[in-house]
């Protein structure tokens, strides 16, 4: 063999190694994270980055707030993208205008009206955030608070954090263990427990806000929506719920047959539950039957990855936001920035304003009991003729 053809050979070999390397390279558009951006110390706890990975799926979580910093899922030709919003530092999270990305909220989701509820003949004075109301736990929240890590795997991360009793006007030493977990089937599972040594209202959620076509990628009203409920709870002016039901059946709520996000939203102007939130802000009631038992409670398709997001809960609650605040200030981990409806948030809860709501089901943890909430994050791909 002469040098030419050995020269032919090793050029076709290196050629080739190169393009394959550039093949896997072009599979995946997930921002590169760097845990050392994470390296923070706040309020005296250390903040940090940790990646898990499991089947098809790779996330980051950071302790800080127990939040979702990125979470990358192949669509249907296996392409990987981030769908998760997030930031790439811990001072990007601080700095934020939007406040809720990816975190744990707690002690109790949504708003409590005027900031006060009445328990064992006591009444509580929460602080404002939400214009006249206390909303998601308040401005020092579980969403602003350093978790400790209780446990770390490939796969899995167990935080804890201990609310102290008067915690943002809260009675009880209440204390969270959040795990957080991949598993071969592409879900990601979050079990959250709590116990209470004095009677406290709990609602958790996490606020992860999603957009299957990739962080920045565009706006959702094409994602297919369907979640199996006949009710949502309306809410007032000041997005407190009335107490009443409202039947989804000939409203913009109908999600029981899938359809585009942007569907509802187009109705916005005739609408005044649409008017009132700006969009969709509200929860839908998840059926009654088998309550403490795992169940869809939705699922989005987005038309050209193909990918697919199936939310399960043991819930009676999943509130819909459609990001309508959102106004491009804040840039995530793709440079990209986060717009006008550009992505979506499906929380699994309870029933919002429940202390004050006497025809909710209540939310009161007394210290007999256990606080168990699962939510189930099901990714997988499906074509669409």
């Amino acid at each position: 063999m002469n040098k030419t053809i050995k020269l032919l050979l090793a050029v076709t070999f290196l050629w080739h190694i190169n393009a394959f390397s550039q093949t896997k390279s072009n599979l995946n558009n997930c921002a590169e994270l760097d845990s050392n951006n994470f390296n923070k110390v706040i309020n005296g706890k250390q903040v940090g980055l940790y990646f898990l990975k499991n089947g098809d799926l790779n996330m980051a979580i950071t302790n800080y707030g127990g939040r979702i910093v990125s979470l990358c899922v192949p669509d249907k030709n296996g392409f990987k993208e981030d769908v998760v919003l997030g930031f790439k530092s811990i001072d990007d999270y601080l700095n934020a205008t939007a406040v809720y990305h990816g975190a744990i909220i707690g002690r109790v989701a949504g708003r409590i009206n005027k900031g006060k509820f009445n328990l064992d003949g006591l009444t509580y004075t929460l602080p404002l955030n939400g214009g006249a109301n206390h909303q998601h736990g308040g401005p020092k929240g579980f969403h602003n608070q350093v978790w400790d890590v209780k446990s770390l795997s490939d796969s899995s991360i167990v935080l804890t954090y201990l609310s102290i009793d008067k915690e943002m006007g809260y009675p009880g030493n209440l204390l969270v263990e959040a795990t957080y977990s991949l598993n071969f089937k592409n879900e990601l599972s979050l079990k959250l427990y709590a116990t209470t040594d004095k009677n406290t209202p709990i609602n958790l959620t996490n606020h992860a806000f999603f957009n299957l076509a990739g962080e920045g990628n565009g706006d959702i009203l094409n994602h297919i929506l369907t979640i199996p409920s006949n009710f949502i709870t309306p809410v007032n002016p000041d997005k407190i719920p009335t107490g009443k039901l409202l039947k989804v059946k000939g409203t913009p709520f109908d999600f029981r047959k899938s359809k585009k996000i942007g569907e509802g939203l187009v109705l916005e102007s005739e609408n005044d539950q649409l008017k009132l939130a700006g969009g969709f802000d509200h929860s839908y009631v998840l059926t009654k039957k088998d309550i403490q038992k795992v169940k869809l409670a939705a699922t989005v398709l987005e038309p050209k990855s193909g990918r697919k997001l199936e939310i399960l809960t043991n819930n009676s609650c999943i509130h819909l936001f459609s990001a309508n605040f959102f106004k491009g200030a804040d840039f995530g981990k793709m440079g990209k920035p986060f717009n006008y409806r550009a992505s979506f948030a499906l929380e699994t809860q309870s029933f919002s304003d429940a202390p004050n709501q006497k025809s909710f089901p209540p939310i009161i943890l007394k210290p007999s009991e256990v606080y168990e909430h699962t939510t189930i994050f099901r990714f997988s791909t499906c074509q669409i003729k």
